[in-house]
């Protein structure tokens, strides 16, 4: 059964984000607040829990999986970013945006779209993230709550416990926080194309 937390959306209690993060780096799969709607997420290293991801999405192996980062200097490990790019990222970015990116060498090729080597690469504007972020040091492997059968993503934080209670290890449940999923922008062609429009503007990215 999954562990349940409920926590201030705007001023997290750090000693429950601690216990997740050490869910997270013990292997575990926790559900999390996000800008848009809430999130799988796991230990970018894991490939057990990014299989348990795959599973509960019934996610094929060209599903675009997100590396949510706490800044955009975390970025550039797992991503190749030109000039023009980096100008766009730091423009949107904390924000409700996914950007697709060329993966770099140090990327595990398990979280890489099998056929475009690309990453998906996300800043999240939420309290809940940002602190997990921070205690976690490092990126957090993720993939939107969209169930199988399900036309909009989960965001009531009891039914999701309910739904997923012995396939997560943990819910953190930081309030409703919208059902609308990111926009996303494959940076890894020129011109840039929208793939999805969703919860992020495309005017503020010139769109």
């Amino acid at each position: 059964m999954s562990q349940y937390f409920e926590l201030h959306p705007e001023n997290p209690q750090l000693r429950l984000v601690r216990r997740a993060v050490e869910i997270v780096r013990a292997g575990g799969l926790i559900v999390y607040p996000t800008d848009s709607c809430y999130a799988l997420g796991c230990h970018i290293g894991d490939k057990d829990a990014l299989d348990r991801i795959r599973r509960i999405r019934a996610a094929d192996r060209h599903h675009h999986f997100t590396l949510v980062c706490r800044d955009l200097a975390e970025i550039a490990k797992y991503a190749k970013v030109e000039t023009w790019q980096f100008r766009l990222l730091k423009h949107a970015t904390p924000g409700p945006y996914t950007f697709l990116l060329p993966a770099t060498k140090e990327t595990p090729r398990r979280l890489q779209h099998e056929k475009r080597r690309t990453i998906g690469i996300r800043v999240p504007d939420h309290e809940v993230p940002r602190l997990l972020l921070a205690e976690l040091g490092e990126p957090i492997m993720s993939s939107t709550l969209l169930l199988p059968g399900d036309e909009l993503p989960l965001t009531d934080g009891r039914e999701i416990r309910n739904r997923l209670e012995h396939q997560v290890d943990c819910v953190l449940d930081g309030g409703h926080c919208g059902i609308e999923p990111t926009t996303v922008v494959d940076l890894a062609v020129t011109p840039p194309a929208v793939t999805r429009v969703g919860r992020g503007s495309l005017e503020m990215l010139g769109l």
